[in-house]
């Protein structure tokens, strides 16, 4: 009953990093937000939890088999995978595709998830601030580029005509 209820903590705080980069999705109006955030944090969590279990439950002798966390892994980059595919949306006649910084966080909060079920917290919630940063802060610098690129086009077409 204890593991039970230290997973069910660990999913939760795998749910809440993941609610805050989706938080920031949210914020920022894209397809995947604070709930799909938190439940992809969350199922990761809970699949890796329990591929030990799984072991454990169907009786046979532990010491004969073991998981194989790389194909757990591998499992939850599939379903995560699909379900990012779906936030991808090319624009018809225009060469701009978007939705693609959305299932990349997608991806990110599942390897949160894993790492909070590894029991690796530091790690989980230093990599969540780092992508906070990356969607926040690598922003406004694209904006200031962006507008700074504007501005240089401009004086050039102006040099020029």
């Amino acid at each position: 009953m204890t593991l039970q209820f230290q997973i069910l903590g660990e999913v939760a705080l795998a749910m809440l990093l993941g609610g805050i980069i989706g938080f920031n999705r949210e914020m920022a109006n894209k397809p995947a937000g604070l709930r799909t955030h938190m439940f992809v944090s969350g199922a990761a969590a809970l699949m890796v939890s329990l591929g030990d279990i799984i072991i454990s439950y169907s009786g046979i002798e532990t010491s004969l088999i073991s998981t194989d966390p790389i194909r757990i892994l591998e499992a939850i980059l599939t379903g995560i995978s699909f379900l990012g595919a779906g936030t991808i949306l090319r624009q018809q006649g225009k060469d701009q595709v978007q939705g693609l910084t959305t299932a990349a966080s997608l991806l990110f909060a599942s390897g949160i998830g894993a790492g909070v079920a590894l029991h690796q917290f530091v790690l989980a919630i230093g990599v969540t601030i780092l992508a906070l940063i990356v969607l926040s802060g690598v922003h406004q610098l694209e904006r200031v580029f962006w507008k700074n690129q504007s501005l240089l086009n401009r004086e050039e077409e102006q040099d020029n005509g």
